[in-house]
């Protein structure tokens, strides 16, 4: 039980956690485009570095599901292991 409970809150941490990561990485590397600091984007600052960088902040929805997609997938595994602890026990038991 305890195992299972320990990897789902792992897994969801690990998935979240690299998300936001990767949300902030990519805010700051958008930033580096604004020169004048001003929070707007125009003249110089419009590159197609600048576009990449843009588009990987605002077009990645990984990020924004991630707490959606980290439950569910935390979930399945943790549920498999706790399943799979269950039968080993019970073969253990029978076994020993």
């Amino acid at each position: 039980m305890w195992t299972s409970i320990t990897i789902f809150l792992c897994l969801y941490l690990l998935i979240v956690g690299t998300a936001t990561f990767d949300s902030i990485y990519y805010q700051w590397d958008l930033n580096r485009y604004d020169l004048d600091k001003d929070g707007m984007f125009g003249g110089k600052e419009l590159t197609n570095e600048q576009n990449e960088a843009m588009r990987k902040l605002t077009s990645d929805t990984d990020i924004n599901f991630s707490f959606i997609i980290g439950f569910i997938y935390a979930f399945v595994i943790s549920t498999t292991v706790y399943i799979c602890g269950l039968i080993a026990k019970r073969v253990r038991r029978k076994n020993g």
